[in-house]
């Protein structure tokens, strides 16, 4: 294990991210590394028949800012004082990587859980990031 600087904390706002920010929280004492929580929004305008109410630009606006907010109140829940938080908008894997590039993370910590049957042949977003990262990648097992 490294000395670490920087921690990118990858945060889905579901049950699992309590877990995470408390094995990122741990490992930003070890190391005393700043951390930077990341969500990514993955937004697909769906249309039903007929016409959607809100332009699809507002409704992805809408679920920034959601995000934002449920963030950074995880964070503050989490007592991670000190943490940059990021909502960004688009596809989750690439986000991951470009933000962990661009914020040079030393680690990056997110969720996994557990997979059976037909799951384990789907790209899942944590081995993507395992295999592509620059940095090392601590995958917290969720229970």
């Amino acid at each position: 294990m490294g000395d670490y600087r920087k921690i990118l904390l990858l945060l889905d706002l579901s049950d699992g991210s309590e877990q995470v920010a408390a094995a990122g929280r741990k490992m930003a004492s070890i190391s005393n590394a700043a951390i930077v929580a990341l969500h990514v929004v993955e937004f697909v305008p769906v249309e039903p028949m007929g016409e959607s109410l809100m332009p699809p630009i507002q409704i992805e606006e809408e679920l920034i800012r959601r995000s934002r907010e449920r963030l950074e109140e995880l964070v503050r829940r989490a007592d991670l004082p000190r943490t940059i938080c990021r909502v960004e908008a688009g596809n989750t894997k690439a986000e991951i990587l470009r933000v962990a590039e661009q914020e040079r993370a030393d680690l990056i910590v997110l969720g996994s859980r557990e997979r059976h049957g037909l799951a384990i042949l789907v790209n899942f977003t944590e081995d993507t990031v395992l295999h592509a990262a620059h940095c090392d990648v601590l995958a917290v097992r969720l229970k």
